[in-house]
């Protein structure tokens, strides 16, 4: 008898300015490395590829999935679609991967989450309870019983306390939290030595500026140096830079779960960042911020959120580029145009910088040191 367990990778095509499409390619590429790593592992009985891009339904023409193309003209919706899928495709157990999630994890970790999820029975497995970016779950037609999610990000959250299933959440690591949704993702990963074949071909052929993350990398393995982590930083991904930088490190975690929680959308965002930054204004932020580290990781989402303000996809990702000349929302051009002036290296993005983007910096960072060099002090035994 087999596993009756489907992957339903969704991958969308982005939106229509090219920022986005340097996204949404990238994740394309991710797609077909996943795609690769997925038919390699056994419990999985089918793959199903959901999306909107006819260029990656070409590219995958020649393997042995499944295309679900979206209906035209259908206005998106991430829970219905996804509840579609598992109803016409009578889909038992569902191991859903959003297009850019899991790029560093292996054959052998999606095997581990496959087996366990063939064995199950009413139960969850997460890679972020707070923020999903994949997940599996039997069975997997719960999620008609409950109002359907907006985003992924919620998949987990309203299976567990709208559905009543119960959540395992892996263990975290670079694996499982690394998730592309903005530039500095890709960027990010690009820089990290796992990166999978179809995403590095394509990443090889950008012209990006990675002096801000260079400038980073380059504070992680300096003992005299300090970089400052800031915004939605998960506890694992700050045990972990505690534990394997060789910087002092200075972290300041807030609003986790803005998203999923539904505080965001109801305009409940809180920020002490947020709070200064209004009362310093852009210029003096980061003047104020530069001299509390050689080095500073912001997720700007938090303060934008906190500001109750939320600039075009484009915008959002051109301020990630550092392309102030490129972006519409005056705030925003303002905020991102003072941060390249800035003393100090400063990277901006979203949640995966602070989360799984932490982790892959900090092996990115290792990868390049040369010698014998200890990653983190012993502790004494008594």
């Amino acid at each position: 008898m087999g596993s009756g367990l489907t992957a339903v990778i969704m991958t969308g095509g982005g939106g229509p300015t090219p920022v986005e499409q340097l996204v949404a390619h990238g994740r394309e590429a991710i797609t077909r490395d996943t795609v690769d790593r997925l038919l390699q592992v056994e419990p999985v009985e089918r793959i199903i590829v959901a999306t909107d891009s006819p260029a990656l339904a070409s590219m995958l023409a020649d393997s042995p999935v499944t295309v679900d193309m979206a209906p035209p003209d259908e206005p998106f919706h991430f829970g219905r679609r996804l509840s579609r899928i598992i109803a016409e495709h009578e889909i038992e157990r569902c191991l859903y991967i959003g297009g850019g999630s899991g790029p560093l994890l292996t054959v052998e970790g999606w095997g581990e989450v496959a087996a366990a999820l063939a064995k199950a029975e009413g139960m969850m497995i997460a890679n972020n309870f707070y923020s999903t970016d994949f997940a599996a779950w039997t069975p997997a037609r719960a999620l008609e019983h409950i109002s359907p999610p907006d985003t992924d990000n919620e998949l987990a959250w309203v299976l567990h306390f709208d559905a009543g299933l119960p959540v395992q959440t892996l263990p975290p690591s670079t694996a499982t939290q690394l998730d592309v949704d903005t530039p500095t993702d890709l960027m990010t990963l690009s820089l990290h030595p796992d990166c999978g074949p179809h995403t590095r071909q394509y990443l090889a052929g950008l012209e990006l500026d990675f002096s801000s993350l260079e400038g980073v990398l380059g504070v992680l393995m300096d003992r005299e140096a300090e970089i400052f982590a800031a915004g939605r930083v998960s506890s694992a991904a700050a045990a972990y830079l505690q534990s394997e930088a060789l910087c002092r490190k200075r972290i300041l975690a807030e609003e986790r779960g803005m998203r999923a929680s539904g505080r965001q959308a109801r305009g409940e965002v809180r920020s002490l960042l947020g709070a200064f930054l209004e009362d310093r204004g852009p210029w003096g932020f980061f003047d104020a911020l530069s001299q509390m580290g050689d080095a500073l990781i912001l997720d700007s989402r938090v303060i934008l959120a906190h500001r109750r303000s939320w600039p075009p996809t484009a915008d959002r990702f051109h301020s990630d580029l550092g392309q102030p000349g490129q972006i519409e929302d005056p705030f925003l051009r303002e905020f991102t145009a003072a941060a390249l002036e800035a003393s100090i290296p400063i990277v901006l993005g979203g949640h995966s910088l602070v989360s799984g983007g932490l982790w892959a910096l900090v092996d990115a960072a290792w990868s390049r040191v040369e010698g014998e060099v200890p990653r983190r002090v012993k502790s004494l035994e008594y």
